[in-house]
């Protein structure tokens, strides 16, 4: 089984500490044993196949923000504990810029965690020419999450599906539409589980300018 980055790290103490903890006893040893394994299939990184057309999810989850944002879409997935935390692109594009943004670490699934730490992974996609029309995804800390790893920088090509990077123990993963994509065009709803880089969350043809993006630097 393939990890993200860093998983071993987070799992290498209590593993290696199960043994010794037998001199407390068996149950010490267990708890410590089934610590560095959860902390490992946490950070599990299986393969994906996307379909052959359509934006996909950028995480695995509950959709748990659909809203429109002044002209635009922002479509949010809540990662609980049992989810994959690596998070792919959504749709394929060259990333203009990586924007890390500091705030607080509010629990993912409330109202507050609008405000908490971000990383924006901003993606050219198509014809778009307009900065602020640029679509993006943001991942989000949680109450848990305090690091972002982000896999990818500026002027890298991503395509539909690729690892984007991951978030530590947490939280939440929100897609931010060009203006042209309208609420009822998004192929999900609120509450409606989800799986990166396959669950299709925009059909082609809702947003022109995320038609062509599988052909775009070619």
């Amino acid at each position: 089984m393939k990890f993200a980055p860093g998983g071993w790290r987070y799992a290498i103490l209590p593993l290696l500490a199960a043994p010794f903890a037998l001199i407390i006893g068996v149950g010490a040893s267990a708890i410590s044993l089934a610590v560095g394994v959860f902390v490992l299939l946490f950070f599990r990184d299986p393969e994906r196949t996307p379909p052959l057309s359509g934006v996909v999810s950028p995480a695995d989850g509950k959709v748990s923000v659909l809203r429109e944002e002044g002209e635009r879409v922002r479509l949010g997935v809540f990662m609980n504990v049992w989810n994959v935390h690596v998070i792919r692109a959504p749709f394929a594009g060259v990333v203009t810029d990586v924007e890390h943004s500091p705030g607080a670490h509010r629990p993912a699934f409330s109202k507050d965690s609008d405000r908490n730490e971000k990383v924006h992974v901003r993606l050219a996609a198509g014809e778009l020419t307009n900065e602020d029309d640029t679509p993006e995804v943001t991942l989000i800390a949680g109450a848990f999450a305090r690091r972002i790893f982000p896999y990818v920088d500026a002027e890298d090509r991503l395509e539909r599906g690729e690892r984007l990077g991951h978030i530590a123990f947490g939280s939440r993963v929100d897609v931010l539409f060009p203006p042209d994509v309208a609420l009822d065009d998004v192929a999900v709803s609120i509450g409606e589980r989800v799986t990166a880089g396959e669950t299709v969350v925009l059909e082609h043809g809702a947003g022109t300018e995320l038609e062509t993006t599988d052909g775009i630097g070619e």
